[in-house]
């Protein structure tokens, strides 16, 4: 399989998932989707579980260089959190289907949790926790309160960036153009606050 083709696979793939779920989203609709037999696909994913852990691992790379780019700059702490959690929401914003799937993913998954091999996103939410840990070098800031600073970060980011349609018909098209326009400004803010707080 090229790499093109794959992408190409992976891509769809991510979109049934985040429009269907886990649950709602079989490897027939992707193959047919593709054009492909169900077989054709089982043989290069076995099955969904691992055609799913490689939809996610996907994100997870995608936003990994995205990350990259920012972690070789030299930046103090609150600038490069600031400049990690605006990166995520701007990659969201470009990827709605990578955004919902995590969401989807995030809320969905009860039952898969616990079988669960890999968390392809924790790296990233490491990274981050390090970073707001920086911010504080008394040592107060500890694993769990960065932990929920980082989550209350990306949320806001992340909630904005799966209510597009949503916002869009309960506010107008109009609305939600200007909402989105402002939507940056206003998580910077958020995102400044909360770290003079910590100081």
């Amino acid at each position: 399989m090229s790499e093109s083709t794959r992408e190409q696979l992976l891509l769809t793939a991510q979109r049934l998932f985040a429009e269907r779920g886990f649950y709602g989203a079989s490897i027939a609709a992707i193959a047919t989707e593709l054009g492909l037999t169900k077989q054709a696909l089982l043989h290069h994913f076995g099955n969904k579980e691992k055609l799913y852990g490689q939809v996610l691992q996907h994100i997870s790379e995608n936003l990994s260089e995205v990350t990259d780019s920012i972690l070789v700059k030299s930046l103090a702490p609150a600038e490069r959190l600031e400049t990690l959690v605006v990166a995520q929401y701007r990659d969201q914003m470009d990827n709605p289907h990578a955004a919902r799937l995590i969401m989807r993913e995030l809320l969905d998954n009860e039952e898969r949790a616990a079988q669960a091999g890999s968390w392809y996103l924790r790296s990233y939410l490491e990274l981050l926790v390090a970073t707001a840990q920086a911010l504080d070098p008394a040592g107060k800031l500890d694993d769990a309160r960065a932990l929920a600073l980082v989550y209350q970060l990306l949320g806001a980011a992340h909630y904005f960036a799966v209510s597009g349609p949503t916002l869009t018909q309960t506010f107008g098209a109009q609305r939600y153009a200007q909402t989105r326009s402002a939507y940056e400004h206003e998580l910077r803010v958020l995102i400044r606050t909360r770290v003079e707080a910590i100081a």
